[in-house]
């Protein structure tokens, strides 16, 4: 698939000077822009998942790592992403600007995945893991804030939606690449080869991709996060962070699958089976949400999150049923991650909108890190069935809070 060739002189915009005047843009970049930012983390998520789908199981049965450290890696890397993203979300509304903050993201996170090959121990793939998640946070609250200004707060969900299908299309080449490539050069080679991809999604990103001047604020950082947190949006929250608090990463589906009998290779394809089933369930719910609401089609994404933890919970053998449960969680989330970042915009005026989304990514960060570091402990201490048992827990009182939230809502 080419990038459509809607910005000759991307670079320039990278490089432009703040004090440029506004009218240089047009006033809604529209789809197209959203579609070349989703060509963007198509190319980067091929070079992430390629890693992504032996990570797990190489760090335990090569690094020596237990699943509790497997899940303070993961719970560490997720929570470093989100504070990045609170930091960066928050600057760009600062300068104005969303891509060069987009751009280093991007560049910080293809650089770092191939030093994977270097790891000898548990915790230098720690490092390599937290700066590739820094990466990440960096470009995030500017990206979707970029997203949101693309279209009208009308067709968010959609815009969402077509990004996440776009990026999770990456996602599943990548496992697939990394189970066709490993017989022949390795987990390190994989680890390698991830930074050719990644350097395609720059070039994308560098040309192809509009950036949208608007409004600075000149105001310290947190200043506005006072401004933001009304009533409705702390509720919201709320239930957010209550419902993360047992949203365990995808690392412990490829481990539970694993522990049906799944090879290694196959590992990699289970998550590509996850995978799959994002791309399948992310433009379509999207859409959906926009005709039916977010936060109802958000609540069915959180019965499917129930689903997968019952079934891994309930399983005790058989590859069929790693892949089962693997779609099962690719459909949750799918459905859950775009939408919430849907919603956030619908809660704060244009110029707070990277400021919001790092009050967001601040609560599920901190709430992500207490799930993996409790999944994991649950895991090595007793068994993953009281974990995905913990999981449920608070899945069925976020399921509650988000219909309490939704009866709450204002008739305007």
């Amino acid at each position: 698939m080419r990038p459509h060739l809607c910005d000759p002189g991307g670079f320039r915009a990278l490089t432009a000077k703040s004090g440029a005047s506004t009218t240089e843009r047009p006033k809604e970049l529209g789809l197209k822009n959203v579609a070349n930012l989703g060509i963007v983390s198509m190319f980067t998520d091929i070079s992430t998942e390629m890693i992504l789908g032996i990570l797990p199981v190489y760090v335990i049965t090569q690094l020596g790592a237990t699943k509790e450290l497997l899940g303070l890696m993961e719970g560490a890397a997720e929570f470093l992403n989100y504070m990045f993203r609170v930091f960066s979300g928050a600057i760009s509304d600062r300068l104005g600007r969303r891509k060069p903050l987009v751009f280093l993201g991007y560049g910080l996170s293809t650089l770092a995945k191939p030093l994977f090959a270097f790891a000898t121990s548990w915790t230098d793939a720690l490092f390599v893991r937290l700066a590739d998640r820094i990466g990440k946070g960096i470009r995030t609250s500017p990206r979707d804030a970029l997203i949101s200004e693309s279209v009208k707060e009308a067709k968010s969900g959609t815009a969402f939606g077509l990004h996440r299908s776009a990026d999770q299309v990456g996602a599943v080449l990548g496992p697939v690449l990394a189970f066709l490539l490993l017989p022949f050069f390795g987990a390190k080679g994989i680890f390698w080869i991830s930074l050719i991809p990644g350097a395609f999604s720059l070039i994308v990103l560098v040309f192809w991709v509009q950036d949208r001047r608007g409004p600075k604020t000149s105001t310290p950082v947190f200043k506005n996060a006072g401004t933001i947190l009304t009533k409705r949006f702390k509720f919201f929250l709320f239930v957010m962070g209550v419902f993360a608090l047992g949203a365990y990463n995808f690392s412990f589906v490829l481990v539970k699958a694993s522990a049906l009998g799944a090879s290694t290779e196959t590992v990699a394809l289970v998550y590509a089976t996850l995978n799959v089933a994002t791309v399948v369930v992310g433009f379509p719910s999207g859409v959906l949400s926009d005709r039916l609401g977010r936060e109802r089609v958000l609540v069915v994404g959180f019965g499917i999150f129930f689903i997968a933890s019952l079934a891994s919970l309930m399983a005790t053998e058989g590859v069929l049923l790693a892949f089962v449960i693997a779609f099962v969680y690719g459909t949750y989330i799918g459905i859950s991650e775009a939408l919430q970042r849907a919603l956030v915009p619908s809660f704060v005026s244009a110029e707070l909108k990277g400021t919001a989304y790092s009050v967001y990514y601040l609560v599920i960060g901190t709430c992500s890190l207490i799930a993996n570091l409790m999944f994991g402990a649950l895991s090595d201490q007793f068994s993953m069935g009281v974990a995905f048992t913990y999981s449920l827990l608070t899945c069925s009182t976020g399921i509650l809070g988000m219909l309490a939230f939704i009866i709450s809502k204002p008739k305007t």
